[in-house]
């Protein structure tokens, strides 16, 4: 199985072949493995780059396939996988909760015309956008080896979130009301007399969650906006929350915004350190 020999990796791998592949990595792991390994991270990273989201749904299911039977094979099996991925063609993913549909506002024709395609989707949560400019990132975790529960599980996506979001100086946090991480203070609600008052404009999202647990092995993710197209998002209602807005690094640093490559990086950083801390 590809998750039972395998450190913690980071390489571009085309979705292809991931049976097969825990031979060749054993053969060179001592020159790929850092030292992350050495404090228990068993963890496979993949840059995926440019795909269609068909293509990365069909390798997450065939990875939480493989980390689920990894429990019961000869070989002890490691915490899991991370894909990052950009999605072209664009896609509208739309999950299967009652009303979701009715929260893409385009017609067909403006679809056609943005270039962005609609799929079903089997995560959690409601209607959102993919496409080029905006990282993706789906864990393929053993939740059991982690200690962690659902609740837990997207706590700790949210604050890897905001982490690497601080480490580029952007203020993020989470929303009781919502999940998602967002941007900024919120502005207090006052009216002319300095008495509360309704009508304020709240943080905007910069990164949206939705996620599927199976046997307690996770797919799906999250998405953060880089450099998004945000007039996309103007052909659904995002998440399903009228009236909020969904903002970008590029937006919110304007000619500081960092390059996706670092943006890619810094996650990994993030992710293998909330890692650690969870198998220690």
């Amino acid at each position: 199985m590809i998750v039972c020999c395998v450190g913690f990796l980071l390489f571009t791998w085309p979705c292809a072949e991931a049976r097969g592949y825990c031979e060749s990595v054993q053969r060179r792991r001592m020159s790929a493995i850092d030292s992350r390994h050495a404090a228990g991270i068993d963890l496979v990273v993949r840059d995926l780059g440019a795909l269609a989201y068909a293509e990365s749904l069909a390798l997450q299911r065939d990875l939480q396939r493989q980390v689920i039977e990894a429990r019961t094979g000869s070989c002890a099996g490691g915490v899991g996988h991370l894909l990052l991925v950009e999605h072209v063609p664009p896609v509208i993913t739309i999950t299967r909760r009652k009303g979701a549909r009715q929260h893409v506002v385009a017609t067909e024709q403006q679809l056609r015309d943005a270039g962005v395609e609609v799929a079903q989707t089997d995560r959690g949560g409601d209607v959102t956008y993919h496409g080029p400019g905006q990282l993706v990132v789906y864990p393929i975790l053993d939740l059991n080896l982690l200690g962690l529960r659902l609740h837990g599980y997207m706590r700790l996506l949210e604050r890897i979130v905001i982490d690497t979001l601080a480490g580029f100086g952007v203020e993020a946090h989470r929303d009781s009301s919502a999940t998602g991480v967002w941007v900024g203070r919120q502005k207090l609600p006052t009216d002319a007399h300095g008495l509360q008052s309704v009508g304020f404009q709240a943080a905007p999202k910069i990164c949206a969650f939705g996620v599927r647990v199976s046997r307690w092995v996770s797919m799906h993710g999250l998405a953060l906006n880089v450099t998004t197209n945000l007039d996309h998002f103007n052909l659904i209602v995002p998440c399903g929350l009228a009236g909020r807005r969904v903002t970008s690094l590029q937006q919110e640093l304007g000619d500081r915004c960092p390059a996706m490559s670092l943006v890619k990086r810094v996650i990994v950083e993030q992710f293998s350190h909330g890692i650690a801390q969870q198998t220690t």
